[in-house]
C-alpha cells in the first residue's frame, strides 16, 4: 500500500512498576534515518530500531521515550561513606584549630557533590519486553497514519494522471489531422526559401526529414508507457515502498513532456503540453513525500 513518509504518534503505557511515554515523528528522507532522543536504554535501543525498520523502510524517524518508575525498588540509593567520614573529620579538625564550633547539619552534607548517588537499576527482562511491545504498538499507529495519508496522496495522483491522459488523447486527435497539412506547409516554406531551386526528389527528402523531426508519435507512446507504469505502482494492492520508482517515472514523464512541447507545431498541442507539464510538476512534488 502506498504510504506517506510524514506522520506522528504519541502513546502512554502503564505496566508493572513503570510508566512509559513514547513520541514518534517521521519526516521525508532518502533512506531510513534513526534519531533517538529519549532515556538511555543501552542495547534495547538497537532492538527498538530493528523493530521500527521492519515496518518503516524509508524516512527520518525521531523517537522520544520517557520512563517513569513507580516503585522505589527500581532505584538504588548509596552514600559515599569514605567521603562523608573525611568531610566530618576535616570539619572537626578545623573547628578545634580555630576554636569555633561548626554547625554542620546532615541536610548540608547531603548537598555535597558526589556524596549521594541515586541510580536507576538496570531494566529487567520483563521491563524490556514491556517497553518493546509498547514501542511496536506506537509504530503501528504511525504506520496506519502514513497509510491514510498515502491513500489521500494516491487519490490526488490519480486525478493528475486522469487529466494528463485526457490532454494526451486530445493531442493525439489534433496530431492525427496534421500530417498532410504539415507536409504541404513545409514543402511551400522550403520552396519559398530556395526560390524553387530544389528538385522534386530533394524536396521530398527534406520534407520527409522535417516531418520526422516534428513527429510526436514516439513521445506520445513513451508518455503512455510511463503513465501505465505509474498507475500500476499506485494500485491499492501494491504492498511495497514505491516512492523512489514513482520519483523516477515522474522525471521521465517530465522529460518526454518537454520534448513533446519542443517539437509541437500546433498552438492547440502546445497549450495541452503546458497543461501536462503543470500536472507532472504537481506529481513530482507529491511523490517526494512517499515511502
Amino acid at each position: 500500500m502506498i504510504r506517506s513518509m510524514t506522520g506522528f504518534a504519541e502513546r502512554n503505557f502503564t505496566g508493572p512498576g513503570l510508566r512509559v511515554k513514547i513520541f514518534i515523528k517521521t519526516l521525508n528522507h532518502r533512506f531510513f534515518d534513526w534519531v533517538y532522543k529519549g532515556d538511555s536504554l543501552g542495547q534495547l535501543e538497537n532492538q527498538l530500531r530493528a523493530a521500527c525498520q521492519k515496518k518503516i523502510v524509508r524516512g527520518r524517524v525521531e523517537v522520544v521515550l520517557e520512563i517513569n518508575y513507580l516503585s522505589a525498588e527500581s532505584w538504588e540509593f548509596s552514600v559515599n561513606r569514605p567521603l562523608l567520614e573525611k568531610i566530618v573529620a576535616e570539619m572537626k579538625s578545623l573547628s578545634r584549630k580555630v576554636g569555633l564550633p561548626i554547625d554542620l547539619s546532615l541536610e548540608q552534607l547531603l548537598r555535597v557533590p558526589q556524596l549521594v548517588k541515586i541510580n536507576q537499576k538496570e531494566l529487567s527482562r520483563e521491563d524490556k519486553r514491556f517497553i518493546l511491545e509498547a514501542f511496536e504498538k506506537t509504530v503501528d499507529d504511525i504506520v496506519s497514519q502514513r497509510e491514510r495519508e498515502g491513500r489521500e496522496i494516491a487519490r490526488h495522483l490519480n486525478g493528475h494522471l486522469a487529466r494528463i491522459k485526457k490532454s494526451l488523447a486530445e493531442i493525439e486527435r489534433i496530431f492525427s489531422r496534421q500530417p498532410d497539412r504539415l507536409k504541404t506547409k513545409l514543402a511551400k516554406k522550403l520552396k519559398d526559401l530556395n526560390h524553387n531551386n530544389l528538385s522534386e526528389e530533394r524536396l521530398s527528402e527534406e520534407v520527409a526529414y522535417l516531418m520526422q523531426r516534428f513527429d510526436l508519435a514516439e513521445e506520445i507512446n513513451r508518455l503512455k508507457s510511463h503513465l501505465g507504469g505509474f498507475c500500476q505502482l499506485i494500485r491499492p494492492e501494491v504492498n511495497e515502498p514505491v516512492g523512489k520508482n514513482l520519483d523516477f517515472l515522474a522525471q521521465e514523464l517530465s522529460r518526454e513532456a518537454n520534448t513533446l512541447n519542443s517539437k509541437a507545431q500546433d498552438l492547440g498541442i502546445i497549450k495541452r503540453c503546458l497543461k501536462i507539464k503543470n500536472e507532472i510538476e504537481s506529481i513530482r512534488q507529491q511523490v517526494q513525500n512517499l515511502e
